[in-house]
């Protein structure tokens, strides 16, 4: 069977029986035509399942009909962590019904990810992007502001007009999740965290600095990671293998998390009855393993439907300011206890 023929603008116009230019400025909402003309022509687009040419319409109008993301990550990185799935899946449902779609790039560095901003900019394929993982002096600011290409950052970002970021305040979690620690006896706690080079892994570090300060607690320590379950487990497999090893580890994400159970496992010490571990992010991982893992809980798909609400109206030329949503709740579950007694010495 041979693929069907997607109409055309002469397609309705034979069926209608007018010009092409009357069928144009029918379905552009423009005079020139009587109202039945529109009706009729209307209908017949409808029923012959015509659509406009995003092309066409961004030569017209300058606009695409589309916003972009760009996460530069390893693809297999990307397929297991449900932090990304979340916020897509949120900006998807508020973009739904607005005619607008939504273009994903994965890539392994920054110069093919910059490259993606520049192709879509050249080929008019975005009216504006989405801004992940803001970095230490992220020159792809500095681009897309070259470029005149809106943009929203996901995270918290310096304040700067027409850059606008929605973030969530970490810096309440970290300090309830620390005083949960401690409460329960722990002294010694690590932190494995994601790439030092992303801002909001620094600050999250300034929080937990800050909290650990307050709450005197001078054994607090951080390693980083990728984010991957392997990275994960290779970093607790070192915490625990040292001298002092922590009685409590939090972890970035679900997933480096998960990785530590099975370490745990490996290595005989037991969850929570020897080592406390705690999830940043809550998701169906943390709930399906056992002990089920404490986590620390954030609405990432409304969170999605805030950045993509945000760029739509930056995108429609209004003025958008920086938003800092509610703090996420830590939510205790079985991968966490007192700490031993001898522990606490």
């Amino acid at each position: 069977m041979s693929p069907q023929k997607r109409p055309t603008i002469a397609d309705i116009a034979a069926a209608a029986g007018v010009s092409k230019g009357a069928v144009s400025y029918a379905l552009n909402g423009k005079p020139g035509v009587s109202e039945q003309t529109r009706a009729r022509v209307l209908e017949l687009a409808a029923r012959m399942g015509w659509h406009p040419s995003s092309a066409a319409r961004a030569l017209s109008d300058g606009r695409s009909g589309a916003i972009g993301l760009v996460v530069d990550r390893p693809a297999w990185v990307l397929g297991i962590e449900p932090f990304f799935t979340q916020l897509i899946s949120g900006v998807q449902a508020q973009l739904a019904g607005t005619g607008t779609a939504l273009m994903l790039q994965v890539t392994e560095d920054a110069a093919a990810e910059e490259a993606a901003y520049r192709r879509w900019w050249g080929e008019r394929r975005v009216d504006g992007v989405l801004l992940v993982d803001l970095r230490e002096d992220d020159p792809r600011l500095g681009l897309l502001a070259e470029l005149g290409l809106p943009a929203v950052v996901v995270g918290h970002a310096d304040p700067a007009p027409g850059r606008p970021s929605v973030w969530l305040d970490d810096g309440a979690a970290v300090r309830e999740v620390l005083a949960y620690l401690a409460a329960m006896g722990h002294r010694r706690i690590a932190r494995v965290a994601g790439p030092a080079h992303f801002v909001h892994t620094r600050e999250r570090g300034e929080d937990f600095a800050a909290a650990a300060g307050e709450l005197d607690l001078s054994e607090v320590r951080c390693v980083h990671a990728d984010y991957s379950g392997d990275e994960g487990a290779r970093a607790t497999r070192r915490l625990l293998s040292g001298a002092n090893r922590p009685t409590a580890v939090v972890y970035d994400n679900d997933v480096m998390a998960v990785a530590a159970l099975g370490v745990a496992q490996e290595m005989g010490i037991a969850v929570p009855g020897e080592l406390s571990v705690v999830a940043w992010d809550d998701s169906e991982l943390c709930r399906l393993v056992h002990p089920a893992l404490t986590a620390v809980s954030r609405s990432v798909p409304d969170y999605g439907r805030r950045v993509a609400a945000a760029l739509l109206a930056l995108i429609d030329g209004e003025d958008v300011p920086d938003t800092r949503l509610d703090a996420p709740v830590l939510v205790p579950r079985g991968s966490t206890a007192p700490a031993a007694a001898r522990a606490r010495r």
